[in-house]
């Protein structure tokens, strides 16, 4: 369709943070076409210099209140890297429970409170408060479930302050992690009514072929260890990531933009699905083939159904982290002590995609630099390349109606992008 069409949503609505959306199209073509990304930076890596090496878990929390776990266990993971410092087991299951109470905590606010307002048509979560009560109700409980979980291994619901080099400085009572196990057991009869919910609204037509990006791990589907692979069959070598990965600066956003040495490509929950879903908890695999969903899957609106999905998993996962930690015994452990100093890198998968941290820290262990790749700074090109493909395919129906098409794209994709503004270029000179 020959049309000309000038699209400019200001400030998208429910995304963590502030973006824009500019579309000019001239007779059909598109002539410009922006995700604007207008917070302003914040650079955390600049203020890493300089810092003692145990302070830096607690400044990087600070990169988001949605993210703090992630952030914490990369710098945790990039600093014990750096200055060979291992963990014992209680820390890292201590760790991984609190990273999927993070998950959950995020993946719920998205789908129950951000994109369940698209697929019944609402503003906001507040007309579902009467229209679908039972929906506001899981999700408000399930939110709250999660933020005990953080609140529990981590010392408070967001910014945990337990979680420290060498290990964790507080460890939960049995009666706590039994609680949290018996409220997590209690979850699943929600999970399962917004998955048939989920299900019978059907997917926008929408594919885009792309890579996806993630890590893999032996015998559990990776979000706290792995290491980072490709879709397309490429091992990734955690230690050379910003060889494979490279972030680019473009005019129109404060967050720079990322590329693998193919191209494009995807993280988060629906790169992790393509990539692991063999990993995936036996309740998890239920939900996934309930959902429809074929692998792979290149339509970017399934990344709100792989959210759920994982959602399914995580809590598996954390009843069965419990256990072990139960039977294992909790018990008051030292912190275990440096050996050495250098350059590190800490790996995760943050509820929006793979978040790498990567540090050089002196025989002082003070932080000479450092360096900070987020998920939806990885995901914006993608974003872009979609809404390329998709407002051709749209172009005659209604402005306000592709305008709503767009938005509800890119908030498919679960952008933090206060994380992903955080450009700076400093030279000191003595």
């Amino acid at each position: 369709m020959k049309r000309d069409l000038n699209i400019k949503v200001h400030e998208i609505t429910r995304v963590e943070g502030h973006g824009n959306i500019v579309i000019d199209v001239k007779k059909g073509v598109i002539k410009d076409l922006k995700l604007e990304i207008i917070e302003s930076p914040r650079f955390f890596e600049m203020m890493l210099r300089g810092r003692r090496f145990d302070e830096a878990q607690h400044i990087m929390a600070r990169i988001c209140g949605i993210c703090a776990v992630s952030h914490t266990s990369a710098s945790l993971k990039a600093i014990e890297d750096a200055m060979d410092i291992k963990i014992s087991k209680q820390s890292r299951l201590l760790r991984q429970l609190a990273f999927h109470g993070e998950l959950l905590q995020s993946h719920i606010l998205h789908v129950y409170f951000l994109v369940l307002p698209d697929l019944v048509g609402a503003g906001s979560i507040v007309p579902l408060l009467s229209s679908h009560p039972e929906m506001a109700k899981t999700g408000l409980d399930l939110k709250r479930l999660a933020n005990e979980i953080c609140e529990t291994i981590g010392g408070r619901h967001i910014h945990p302050i337990s979680l420290f080099p060498g290990g964790v400085v507080f460890t939960p009572k049995a009666q706590d992690l039994k609680k949290l196990k018996k409220d997590l057991e209690s979850t699943f009869d929600g999970l399962n009514a917004t998955l048939k919910f989920l299900t019978d609204i059907p997917l926008p037509d929408f594919e885009l072929e792309r890579e996806f990006i993630s890590l893999k791990a032996r015998g559990e589907y990776a979000f706290y260890n792995g290491e980072p692979i490709s879709s397309l069959g490429t091992q990734i070598d955690a230690k050379a990531f910003t060889d494979e990965v490279k972030e680019y600066v473009v005019e129109h956003s404060s967050a720079k933009h990322a590329a693998s040495s193919r191209g494009t490509y995807m993280v988060g929950a629906l790169a992790r699905i393509n990539n692991n879903s063999r990993q995936l908890g036996p309740k998890a695999k239920a939900a996934l083939k309930s959902s429809g969903i074929k692998l792979p899957c290149h339509n970017p609106f399934a990344n709100n159904m792989a959210q759920l999905i994982e959602c399914f998993h995580a809590t598996e996962d954390a009843i069965a982290t419990i256990d072990k930690i139960l039977e294992m015994g909790p018990k008051t452990e030292p912190l275990a002590k440096p050996r050495g100093f250098g350059r590190g890198v800490g790996i995760v998968e943050a509820p929006r995609g793979t978040l790498y941290h990567e540090y050089e820290i002196n025989k002082e262990g003070l932080i000479e630099r450092a360096e900070c790749i987020i998920p939806t700074a990885q995901n914006l090109r993608s974003i872009e390349d979609d809404l390329r493909a998709m407002v051709p395919k749209m172009l005659e129906r209604p402005k306000a109606e592709i305008a709503k098409g767009v938005e509800t794209l890119v908030r498919a994709y679960d952008p933090c992008i206060s994380c992903s503004a955080h450009i700076m270029d400093v030279s000191f000179e003595d």
